[in-house]
């Protein structure tokens, strides 16, 4: 991995961790060990960094879409939420979660490509309910798009308030999740 990668995958992970107000670049320096001035030669801004960093889980997302495009709906969303699991279990929380928490003070271009990721997996997870719908597994009164907005805003803050609360309480809210789904 070269440096740029570094800095990229250490500004995620503080992001994730700690929110992206709450660490500077000389917090990714003394993690590699190299001047403030080499992470600035990368990224001359923490605009920029974060950028980097939204477009990352861009690619990631599309990569996650491919790998599930054979799964059936049920699995789909299985595998959708494992994702914000294991972000919980390396004591991070999703991009997502992290960054909509200090939307309001992001230059607008991040507020842009935030809005842009936000939407992508938006669309995703109302195209996944809208095909389980329509195979018959998935059980639930209002629109696709409203239920995508309540499964998001109901694991988004499960994974805020389970930084207080218990880890286990994260995952009945996932569970519940998917139960409610198809009951």
């Amino acid at each position: 991995m070269n440096t740029r990668d570094k800095i990229i995958s250490i500004g995620d992970d503080l992001i994730r961790k700690r929110g992206c107000n709450a660490f500077s670049f000389s917090d990714i320096s003394k993690e590699l060990n190299i001047k403030n001035a080499s992470i600035h030669y990368h990224f001359p801004t923490k605009t920029t960094l974060v950028m980097a960093v939204i477009q990352k889980h861009h690619i990631l997302l599309e990569k996650f879409k491919q790998n599930v495009t054979d799964l059936d709906s049920i699995q789909k969303i299985i595998k959708f939420l494992s994702v914000y699991t294991m972000a919980k279990a390396d004591g991070k929380i999703s991009i997502l979660g992290s960054l909509a928490n200090d939307y309001f003070t992001f230059e607008p271009e991040v507020q842009t490509a935030l809005k842009i990721l936000t939407d992508n997996t938006l669309n995703w997870l109302t195209s996944t309910l809208k095909e389980g719908k329509k195979e018959g597994v998935f059980q639930y009164k209002m629109s696709d798009r409203n239920k995508a907005l309540m499964i998001i805003t109901n694991i988004l803050g499960a994974e805020q308030l389970s930084r207080v609360t218990y880890q286990h309480d994260f995952r009945n809210i996932k569970e519940n999740i998917i139960n409610n789904l198809i009951q």
